[in-house]
């Protein structure tokens, strides 16, 4: 049984891997155990808001960027109302915060929303064994005394059901409608609410990310929140004129089982509709497609994705571990988007409509604005709509 040791100290962490691999480290936030599916991610910033992502939903997320903590943490940067990632795992231990913003530090954030960090953990090596087995099933424990029961641990992983055929969308999504109106954050009012008529958009939530919405508000849009269950009823019964679907966690073939008749339904009054991520996903299901279960996934912030229709390649946000199945495609619907890092489906459009999606985060700005005009074009088609 494989065994990594933190250099020095005694160990108060320990991730067991499915396969009986076991890396210690140093414990920090909440203390217990924990168990989820363990990725990697690539991004240089942005931890507080990947922890906050409800996408990472049953996922424990290792750090490659060594420098975490040195920021802190802000209500600001929240993407959702609490801690969604079951865990995170670190190369060095958390530092200090250094930054204006900052209104608390990592650790006591951490420790304050019930959620498990291990420091002190060769991150490289933990990522090639990431890359090599698939995203593994895994238990992490903190235990400020050190005392395992690595049987137990070890048993955990192996047992867990893992994210495939799992909906996690019913566990993230809003609990009842509600209506969005604040805009991108901006110098130096920071976040203002926007105002006036807009464009009538139904977001359904399947995890969304706070920036998102805003950055429909910013598009001009105002948007009315419906939970992940609703039916196309629901939706056509708010008069919309654009529908969007958001990210989110899990299966998306098991989401698909309500999701699917509801994009149908609103397909047929002909509506423009957008989805990002877990809606990407939602869409090509009901356009007809399918999904599979990638071997790692993609989450980083400089994923390189290449525009078909212009040529033009964005640096993208990243976050999932299912993928459109680009040869299932029927025939109608067009590949637009296409990851230049293994060649995997990031976008779709029906063509003849406006209806399409992206598989990656155009509202996380990695590029920062490389991929914002995808909001942009969301609200001209419903512009259009309405002068037609």
């Amino acid at each position: 049984m494989p065994v990594s040791h933190p250099s020095s100290d005694k160990p108060t962490a320990l991730i067991a891997l499915s396969d009986g691999q076991l890396f210690y480290g140093k414990g920090f936030g909440a203390t217990g155990d924990t168990v989820a599916e363990l990725v990697f991610n690539t991004a240089m910033t942005g931890y507080q808001e990947i922890m906050t992502d409800p996408s990472y939903a049953g996922q424990v997320v290792t750090f490659t960027f060594p420098h975490v903590g040195n920021v802190g943490v802000n209500l600001d940067d929240d993407e959702t109302a609490e801690p969604v990632a079951a865990g995170m795992v670190v190369k060095w231990d958390p530092t200090e915060p250094s930054n204006w913003r900052a209104t608390d530090d990592l650790v006591d954030w951490m420790t304050k929303k019930g959620r498990i960090g291990v420091g002190g953990v060769d991150t490289r090596r933990l990522t090639r064994a990431i890359r090599q087995q698939g995203a593994p099933h895994v238990a992490i424990a903190h235990d400020p005394e050190g005392r395992f029961d690595i049987e137990a641990l070890v048993k955990k992983a192996r047992t867990w059901k893992g994210l495939v055929g799992l909906d996690l969308a019913k566990e993230v999504t809003c609990a009842q409608s509600y209506h969005w109106d604040e805009m991108r954050w901006a110098w130096p009012e920071g976040y203002v609410k926007r105002k006036g008529d807009g464009l009538r958009v139904v977001a359904i939530d399947y995890g969304a990310k706070r920036n998102i919405l805003r950055c429909l508000a910013s598009a001009g849009c105002d948007v009315t929140v419906l939970p992940a269950t609703a039916t196309a009823e629901d939706v056509l019964a708010l008069n919309p004129e654009g529908v969007f679907l958001s990210n989110g966690p899990g299966d998306p073939a098991a989401t698909g089982e309500y999701a699917v008749p509801m994009i149908r339904g609103v397909l047929e009054k002909e509506l423009p509709v957008f989805g990002i991520c877990l809606g990407h996903q939602m869409l090509a299901l009901a356009l007809g497609a399918k999904t599979i279960k990638m071997n790692h996934g993609h989450h980083g912030a400089n994923h390189p994705v290449k525009d078909l229709t212009t040529g033009k390649v964005e640096i993208t946000s990243m976050n999932h571990g299912f993928t459109v199945d680009a040869q299932t495609l029927p025939v109608g619907v067009a590949e637009t988007h296409v990851s230049l890092f293994d060649g995997s489906n990031c976008g779709i459009a029906l063509e003849g409509r406006p209806v399409f999606s992206v598989q990656y985060h155009p509202e996380a700005s990695p590029g920062p604005q490389d991929s914002y005009y995808l909001f942009d074009r969301f609200a001209q088609a419903m512009r259009e709509r309405r002068g037609a």
